[in-house]
């Protein structure tokens, strides 16, 4: 489940000075912004919520969030030596909830669209993944700070109640299945036949599809990225490129929540073909993509391959322009 984006801009931009989203599966639930200057609920379930300070405490909580944020970037600025300039930096946090029962943590930062340091939720202490960020985790990481093991805290004793709350109160939405619907398609571009695979109307996000052929994998030769429907749902596209005359035995195989067995479209038939193959016994393959594009072009994102897991992670952005 994802929470939160976070940008920071001074006003001329065109975008508020301070933005908090949260979200959970993907679907945003609660939203705060300077402009509004309150926690408000999205989704229409956080209105069930029975805690009557819950909105009062997050507001003052992204208040407070906000001067931490902007003093952040300033250290990320001066560590760069940037003086001047539109800078945009970038922090990912949150938490896992598997089938299974056990759990996750991961909080990660990124500055001008490139990655700068990382949690490890094993041994939970930070790791600079630039020589900018050293500096940093070698003092969050100091007797003095802890700052990892106060990650840890976060992430077992108030993400994770709170994960499950969200999932009570928004069971009836977050565990809905909706069926995808499959399209097979072909385009010959001197010689290369390209065959799309696109998967759309789906819900929930989690997804796997591929092609095959005659029972092996085809490598994709382009990233697949789950994206948003605006009626709640999700699509994705799938491409691989064949020779001419290697066309036949190829199929696309999606597997979904919603799907009791693998669903197989055979490439160059008309309609689709609902065929027994291996019984997922339940399995829910979850691709998870977190991504935020700003008006000036900046995305950011992260993706990963998981099984039968339920998730919880703020995401932020904050933008400083001099």
């Amino acid at each position: 489940r994802t929470e939160q984006l976070i940008p920071i801009s001074v006003p001329g931009h065109g975008l508020p000075q301070f933005i908090s989203v949260c979200y959970v599966d993907g679907i945003e639930i609660t939203r705060y912004s300077s402009d509004v200057g309150r926690a408000v609920p999205v989704a229409p379930w956080m209105k069930k919520l029975e805690d009557p300070d819950y909105w009062k405490r997050n507001t003052q909580l992204y208040k407070g969030n906000k001067a931490g944020y902007k003093q952040g970037m300033k250290i990320l600025m001066n560590s760069f030596n940037h003086t001047r300039g539109f800078h945009i930096g970038q922090r990912m946090f949150g938490c896992e909830l598997r089938g299974d029962g056990s759990t996750r943590g991961y909080d990660q930062f990124g500055y001008d669209g490139k990655d700068h340091m990382v949690l490890d939720p094993e041994r939970w202490v930070y790791y600079a993944l630039v020589d900018q960020a050293q500096v940093t985790t070698q003092k969050w990481n100091s007797p003095e700070e802890r700052a990892g093991e106060r990650s840890k805290n976060y992430m077992e004793n108030i993400c994770i109640p709170w994960l499950r709350k969200y999932l009570v109160y928004g069971e009836e939405e977050l565990e809905r299945r909706v069926h995808p619907e499959v399209k097979v398609s072909d385009q010959n571009v001197n010689g290369v036949t390209k065959l799309h695979c696109q998967v759309y109307g789906f819900y929930p996000r989690d997804v796997d599809v591929k092609w095959e052929k005659n029972g092996i994998d085809v490598l994709s030769y382009e990233a697949k990225h789950v994206l948003p429907n605006s009626d709640g749902t999700y699509q994705i596209r799938v491409t691989v490129e064949v020779a001419a005359e290697d066309r036949e035995g190829h199929s696309c195989h999606v597997d979904h929540a919603s799907l009791e067995e693998t669903l197989i479209v055979k490439w160059g038939k008309s309609h689709q073909r609902w065929e027994r193959h291996r019984n997922q016994g339940g399995l829910n393959v979850v691709r998870i993509l977190w991504f935020h594009r700003q008006r000036h072009g900046f995305t950011y994102y992260t993706e990963g391959l998981c099984w039968d897991k339920k998730s919880f992670s703020p995401f932020s952005v904050f933008i400083i322009s001099r």
